[in-house]
């Protein structure tokens, strides 16, 4: 293959991937979505941690939650709902603090609720954890996106 047509194979996937980035960024449940990820990634460590050492799994799936919860806070305002200051750093209200964090209490209750009634009932940890995140996730960010944030 001649080199400028290698090159311009290159810059057009560069040109797909920039061009991606850019849909992502303008689509809230896209950035939520990974900011979920990201979040969910170190939920997931601390809870399966933590049943590794023995404890009971509701504890761990409050421990993960509460740890993710912050890890989502903090992508969340900085690129999820997208809002600045003069100086251009994440700006959220108190009253948005608040209603995160009681929009998050709400997703732990869910999360406990489901991994406790189903691990009662004989299901694997970590097969009821899944469940659980489906549901939470779903129930949060309607909750975040339409009230706390209030994006239509």
């Amino acid at each position: 293959m001649s080199e400028p047509l290698s090159r311009s194979m290159a810059g057009g996937a560069q040109a797909r991937a920039v061009t991606l980035a850019m849909r992502i960024q303008r689509i809230t449940v896209a950035r939520y979505l990974l900011a979920s990820v990201g979040a969910l990634g170190v939920d997931m460590a601390i809870f399966m941690g933590v049943t590794a050492m023995g404890w009971p799994p509701m504890v761990a799936a409050f421990l993960g939650y509460v740890t993710g919860m912050i890890v989502h806070w903090s992508i969340s305002i900085r690129y999820v709902f997208l809002r600045t200051g003069r100086n251009g750093a994440p700006r959220a209200t108190h009253a948005q603090r608040v209603a995160f964090f009681a929009s998050a209490l709400l997703g732990m209750g869910i999360t406990m609720a489901v991994v406790g009634g189903l691990t009662a009932f004989g299901i694997h940890a970590a097969a009821a954890k899944g469940v659980a995140i489906g549901i939470s996730f779903f129930s949060v960010y309607a909750i975040r996106k339409y009230g706390i944030f209030g994006i239509r």
